[in-house]
């Protein structure tokens, strides 16, 4: 991903204990198969317009939260967003971005298989220097762009729906960023911390 996922509540942070505890990944609920039901059904809607998706999604992300272009050098310095609706390398990265929900979407049905998608998204993260608090940025702005091709399919239940599958995988996310940022930490010199790839495009 890149940037990623501030609509959405953010109930974890850094220090928080492991996703794997009793009652299952750390406290945040997982979508129900109720939930997981309509987030397929809704995606093979989405699913034919996850170009344009992508592309809506990261200009409302720049109009909305500004500061997250630092983290793209490419637009770090685009003034004129209007110009990164036609932006090809834009464009390549909300395609990732759709492709990463689509896997997401896809092991609803296998948490674990899940879980490590979005932990190991979370630490290649850490090495993109992308902060957590953005990642629960994408989702809110995902929900917002795919309302109108949903129309009248779109419910106050189907956004429950997405919203909690955004808080369960940013909260994944969220663990493997901190794992990495462990690790890293347990391994650098202290000259060599807090230097990280700052290239996430």
């Amino acid at each position: 991903m890149g940037c990623a996922i501030s609509g959405l509540a953010e109930t974890a942070d850094l220090g928080e204990k492991s996703t794997r505890d009793a009652g299952g990944r750390g406290g945040e609920a997982h979508p129900s198969q109720d939930q997981i039901d309509m987030i397929k059904e809704s995606w093979k809607v989405i699913r034919d317009d996850i170009a344009k998706v992508g592309i809506i999604v990261f200009v409302r992300l720049f109009e909305t939260h500004p500061e997250c272009k630092d983290v793209f050098f490419l637009f770090r310095d685009v003034k004129d967003l209007e110009r990164l609706r036609t932006s090809r390398e834009l464009r390549a990265h909300g395609l990732r971005v759709m492709s990463f929900i689509e896997k997401s979407v896809a092991r609803l049905d296998q948490l674990e298989r899940l879980e490590a998608l979005a932990e190991e998204l979370g630490k290649s993260h850490y090495h993109y220097n992308a902060p957590p608090q953005y990642y629960s940025y994408v989702g809110a702005e995902f929900i917002s762009a795919v309302q109108p091709i949903l129309k009248d399919r779109w419910t106050a239940e189907l956004e429950e729906a997405w919203k909690t599958m955004f808080q369960y995988v940013t909260r994944l996310m969220k663990k493997g960023y901190a794992d990495e940022d462990r690790e890293n930490q347990a391994a650098a010199s202290p000259k060599e911390r807090g230097h990280k790839r700052n290239t996430a495009l």
